[in-house]
């Protein structure tokens, strides 16, 4: 197969959009025998556990983007998305490495996507084969490779029969009179068929956005450029950038213009604009706040902290397997606080699992051994072990010994400077350094109580709240043991106490010490005693866990318990949903680095206040969002059914203090995910915008049943920038879909 059109685009800058040329990089046919390997398929065997092993049809199908696989001889088949974000060479997974003596390194191979999908463990037949998926999976966020049976005739041109094949499969779907008359109207030569520079006039004029235009026009004296003077007006006016000056006006046109002739005017024409609009800079995200950008160098008790549940768990509670996978996916992602089940081994090692369950078992010491491997890729700043310990003394002292050994100097074993802390140390002062959250024998201070006995935190709370099917009370089924002295030794920070009150807790509390509340318990003393609660969490840490009931790892929301200042907001990370996406949306901010600091009137000990009457607080000042949904971009399909079209509507969701949470919804648009416009204005009232956060969904109506989710996009309210912007979807599993989008002008104002 010859290439078609094997032109080199320009790095910097192009004529059209990124989403094109993504296209165009696709659709050359490539001469690679790995990507030849992989579309004549392979069969590899697929790895579940040491004893299931079993062949399975592997290939490339030719949109380039999808692995699909079935039964070597009979049976469905199934197909994946080859979003992957990594491939693991040899037994780098805990499957692969249980099947080591088996099968050698050199045919063994991880698949690991991005999201929440699971991996495969793959063997291949030969060393060969394994390296052409590796190697081509390796390379493929960068490549994707199509192949070119759009042009049948292989002729390096393409006719309307080919031009609509290959619009579908870009996702493409718009009317056929409305695509032939385009058509047309590029075919200068009326040959029946478009040449390169022919196409890309076609596909300009398809994707042109009228919206866009219309600000464009606005602020153009001439029509076709905007000078540098109307460039800075634009911004000034609509964009509240008039601050940065010309020159950021001028580097706009420097970074985005693809017209030498009119960088050269210090003008931008209107493909310059659009990518202008389309960049992060036109984005409804302020990029400096992406950045980290907070003080992190006050005490802890002052940060909200990414935080997982059940860590180890890739789905349910009852009998999903348990996997380091799911601590890294957790870490990748930001968490800070990860959790262990912990429980005496058969052998005299420790293992992690959801206790009294069917869920999987691994061993204590891969899990930290993992964790020292991941704990600082994405985050330098500290993780904390929450550690439900349900082990023998003799195991307990065992993980000790784990601990100390394979995290060495990471692991946190003494305080600080040798002082006996008053407030939390700083997530500065902790950078690189692994905290235990656990029960500890006697205090900091080194006071001695060899009489305490050992419960995990959660059992504690379920003695009262009832909330817990899967977490026994340990009292009912043995006897409470004692602490091992080398684990309680290594607990420094993060000293796991009963909670006994607010009164107690102001009178006898430490700022070391840490109370763990279920979801029930949390929101009956949100109801009771919001403030105290507010006021407690400004010197301690308090951690928020799900309800023992939610055995399918549903989640609750984290807004509640974020408004009275807990910081450690457990979550089912392995779980979609509105409540990951609220978690994703707080923690996108600071560089995610997973520590959000609180707002002022959550750290400072002077300021009273109440998440049920913001009105009350000094200095209340609400604020009116209005955004103007004006269009979306390329919105992915739902059905996946032949001639299925999505008929979208945006809906606008608020979640903040309880007089803050509010949703309104624009209509819908008939059969059109190609480039629906609503052009419709909804408007919200923030009456305490430090705590909001403003989550947009697109959905697919229907009439006769629920809405199918399209995507969505959560961020904080303090994180919006003014203007015309766009919001590039998220995937339900929150990675990115490319390029569909939803261009919006949003206002900020007092609200009066």
């Amino acid at each position: 197969n010859r290439n078609i059109w094997n032109i080199q685009f320009p790095a910097k800058k192009h004529l059209i959009s990124n989403t094109l040329l993504t296209n165009y990089d696709t659709i050359r046919r490539h001469d690679d025998p790995h990507i030849n390997v992989m579309m004549a398929g392979s069969t590899l065997r697929k790895i579940k556990s040491r004893s299931w092993k079993k062949p399975r049809h592997f290939r490339l199908l030719e949109d380039g983007l999808t692995i699909w696989y079935k039964s070597r001889w009979a049976g469905k088949g199934h197909s994946t998305s080859k979003d992957i974000e990594a491939v693991r060479e040899g037994h780098q997974s805990e499957v692969l490495l249980s099947i080591a003596e088996e099968f050698p390194a050199d045919l063994c191979f991880t698949l690991v996507f991005h999201g929440r999908q699971g991996n495969l463990d793959l063997v291949a037949d030969s060393p060969e084969e394994a390296q052409a998926w590796i190697q081509e999976n390796g390379s493929s966020h960068s490549h994707n490779y199509l192949n070119s049976k759009a042009d049948k005739n292989k002729d390096g041109k393409m006719n309307f029969k080919e031009v609509t094949k290959l619009l579908k499969m870009m996702n493409v779907e718009m009317n056929e009179e409305h695509i032939l008359h385009l058509f047309k109207m590029a075919d200068k030569s009326e040959s029946g068929s478009l040449e390169m520079k022919q196409f890309v006039q076609f596909y300009k004029m398809l994707t042109q956005r009228d919206e866009v235009w219309k600000v464009f026009q606005d602020y153009s004296g001439d029509g076709e450029k905007l000078m540098l003077e109307e460039l800075e007006s634009f911004l000034r006016i609509e964009q509240s950038e008039g601050e940065k000056g010309p020159q950021h006006a001028k580097e706009l046109i420097d970074r985005y213009e693809p017209s030498d002739t009119a960088i050269n005017q210090a003008a931008m024409t209107l493909d310059g604009f659009q990518m202008y609009l389309c960049s992060p800079e036109g984005s409804i995200f302020k990029p400096n706040y992406l950045e980290l950008h907070q003080d992190m160098t006050q005490p802890l008790s002052h940060y909200f902290i990414s935080s997982s549940h059940n860590t180890y768990l890739l789905e349910d509670q009852l009998r999903g397997p348990s996997s380091l996978e799911a601590y890294i996916k957790a870490l990748k992602r930001g968490c800070r606080c990860v959790e262990l089940d912990c429980w005496d081994g058969s052998d005299g090692e420790p293992i992690v699992y959801h206790g009294h369950t069917l869920t999987t078992k691994i061993l204590f010491k891969d899990i930290i051994t993992t964790l020292k491997e991941y704990a600082f890729k994405v985050s330098d700043f500290p993780v904390i072990l929450s550690v439900e310990n349900h082990c023998s003394v003799e195991q307990q002292t065992v993980m000790a010994q784990h601990l100390r050994q394979i995290l060495g100097d990471m692991l946190l074993t003494c305080v600080l400077n040798g002082q006996i802390p008053e407030q939390l140390p700083s997530p500065q002062d902790l950078k690189g350094r692994i905290l235990l959250k656990a029960k500890k024998i006697g205090d900091v201070e080194g006071c001695m109580d060899e009489t305490l006995t050992e419960f995990s935190d959660e059992e504690e709370m379920t003695n009262g709240d009832s909330d817990s099917p899967t977490k026994e009370n340990p009292s009912a089924d043995k006897k409470p043991e004692k602490l091992s002295r080398e684990l309680s030794d290594l607990v420094v920070y993060c000293k796991s106490v009963h909670f006994h009150g607010f009164e107690h807790a102001r009178t006898h509390a430490k700022c070391y010490e840490i109370s763990s509340f279920s979801e029930s318990k949390a929101k009956r003393l949100i109801k009771e005693a919001g403030t105290d609660f507010v006021q407690q969490n400004k010197c301690q840490l308090s951690r928020i866990y799900p309800s023992g009931f939610r055995t399918d790892s549903s989640n609750y929301n984290p807004q509640e318990m974020w408004n009275v200042g807990c910081q450690i907001v457990a979550l089912n990370f392995q779980t979609a949903g509105l409540e990951m996406d609220l978690n994703d949306g707080l923690f996108k901010q600071n560089g995610c680095c997973g520590y959000i600091l609180k707002p002022k009137f959550m750290i400072d000990p002077n300021i009273h206040f109440s998440p049920e009457k913001p009105e009350v607080q000094q200095g209340y000042k609400p604020w009116r969002l209005s955004i103007q949904v004006i269009s979306g971009q390329q919105l992915p399909k739902v059905n996946q059914k032949e001639g299925s079209i999505v008929d979208p509507l945006v809906r606008v969701e608020v979640y903040g203090v309880p007089k803050d949470q509010a949703k309104d919804e624009t209509t819908h648009i008939n059969n059109n995910g190609f480039n629906p416009v609503w052009n419709e204005t909804l408007n919200f009232v923030i009456h305490t915008p430090e705590l909001a956060l403003v989550r947009f969904v697109v959905e697919d109506y229907d009439k006769a049943s629920r809405n199918d989710f399209i995507g969505q996009f959560t961020l904080p309210f303090k994180c919006i920038q003014t203007g015309y912007r766009h919001i590039h979807l998220l995937s339900k599993d929150g990675t990115a879909i490319p390029p569909s989008s939803l261009f919006v002008n949003i206002n900020i104002s007092e609200f009066t």
